[in-house]
């Protein structure tokens, strides 16, 4: 008992010194994971005005889990591994909800285009075709037409609105059918035609999209099932085969670098292979 109080009370004074060492750099890499989380949130059009805290507060778990591990499990590079999954998980889920929410604001473009168009050429102002873009679209580029006209109704300039979207969306699509709006205002050209070639051409690549995506959802199968036959034949083995042998693998420091080693490869092979599967048009 005395043994493990003073053990404990080493490893802490030992993190504490690393803490104080690199807290520079432990700063940046904090300031650069919130920075990210409150640009995912503000893309989802969330709002988390503890967002430092929580994340804080989720360190600490992250943290005391791999104290846990190490101390008492005596699982130091398997806690280390366990507790990077951990903090990142958040960052991860939170990283595919605003890029699902980006693909629906693009598969949504070339039928707002094409309603705008319309609107247009039934005699309707750009401002009055905006109006019925932001109350007649379904989520969520309904909020993004919605917010466009509600600052233009607030005194901004239709350009200025449109540029803080580009920023806000980074959509090279939507870049485009800005870039025609604000050519076909300064010019005086028709807009309705530009629009429309704009959004049958916005149709065409998303048709390609969605072929290229069809033609390797089964390759992509592979690959998520591929990824978890490392984890199925270790609890085989750990079960049935070779109790004592894989149990070595988290017993003893040499099994421990290898089974993080071989989870990390495995992750980062499953991400590359979706990489592959995933290219851009």
């Amino acid at each position: 008992m005395e043994l493990a109080l003073i053990a404990s009370l080493l490893i802490g004074a030992a993190l504490a010194c690393l803490a104080y060492a690199g807290s520079e750099h432990f700063g940046r890499a904090f300031a650069f994971v919130e920075n990210d989380f409150t640009d995912k949130l503000r893309k989802m059009r969330t709002r988390a005005p503890n967002l430092r805290a929580v994340l804080i507060c989720w360190l600490a778990v992250t943290s005391a889990v791999f104290i846990v591990m190490w101390i008492m499990l005596g699982l130091p590079i398997v806690g280390l591994l366990v507790g990077v999954l951990l903090f990142c998980l958040p960052w991860f889920i939170l990283r595919r909800m605003a890029e699902r929410r980006q693909e629906q604001i693009e598969d949504q473009l070339a039928d707002a285009m094409v309603s705008l168009s319309s609107a247009i050429r039934a005699g309707l102002s750009l401002a009055q075709a905006m109006e019925i873009l932001a109350r007649q679209c379904p989520p969520p580029i309904a909020q993004e037409f919605q917010q466009i006209y509600g600052e233009y109704q607030m005194g901004k300039t239709l350009e200025a609105c449109l540029a803080e979207a580009k920023t806000r969306l980074q959509s090279e699509n939507f870049a485009l059918f800005a870039a025609a709006m604000e050519a076909s205002r300064q010019s005086g050209g028709r807009l309705n035609e530009t629009v429309e070639r704009i959004a049958h051409s916005v149709r065409e690549l998303q048709r390609l999209e969605r072929k290229i995506h069809a033609e390797t959802a089964q390759a992509r199968t592979s690959a998520f099932y591929m990824a978890l036959m490392p984890p199925f034949f270790l609890l085989v083995y750990y079960f049935g085969l070779d109790p004592e042998g894989t149990s070595r693998l988290f017993t003893q420091l040499p099994g421990q670098i290898m089974l993080a080693t071989a989870a990390v490869l495995n992750v980062l092979a499953y991400f590359w292979a979706r990489k592959i599967l995933s290219p851009e048009i």
